[in-house]
């Protein structure tokens, strides 16, 4: 009895150390696309944040613009400014062309992320007639 008992205890029980270093790299290769996949969407919702600010801060200029417009006519050109918004500075530009309409003008704010003027996070672009 005691050889049968001794030869229970010499069968393999358990993982041998190549099928846990195995399993071990699968996990591993899992969780690293887990954290690119969340890195990832998190730069998207930063991008889409700050592209809906900016939009906003285009769209409250490009409607000054309008107002000062029904004043002074034409709209300045190649206008420069800030605005706070979200706690942060947003730098915009605008500028006025000409359409082969004399009583129209396309008015396009484009807006920065730095003083620079260098990287452009949208543009919205309008018509404006004069009253």
């Amino acid at each position: 009895m005691n050889t049968q008992h001794n030869q229970a205890f010499n069968k393999q029980r358990g993982f041998t150390l190549l099928e846990v270093m195995v399993a071990v790299a699968i996990f591993a290769l899992a969780g690293a696309a887990i954290v690119k996949s969340t890195a990832e969407h998190l730069n998207a919702v930063t991008l889409l944040k700050n592209m809906t600010f900016a939009t906003w801060v285009a769209n409250n200029q490009l409607t000054e613009t309008s107002i000062r417009a029904s004043v002074t006519w034409p709209p300045k050109n190649e206008l420069k400014g800030q605005s706070q918004m979200s706690d942060n500075t947003w730098y915009w530009e605008q500028v006025v062309e000409k359409t082969p309409d004399d009583n129209l003008l396309q008015v396009t704010v484009t807006v920065y992320e730095d003083e620079e003027l260098n990287s452009a996070i949208t543009s919205v672009t309008t018509f404006m007639a004069k009253q």
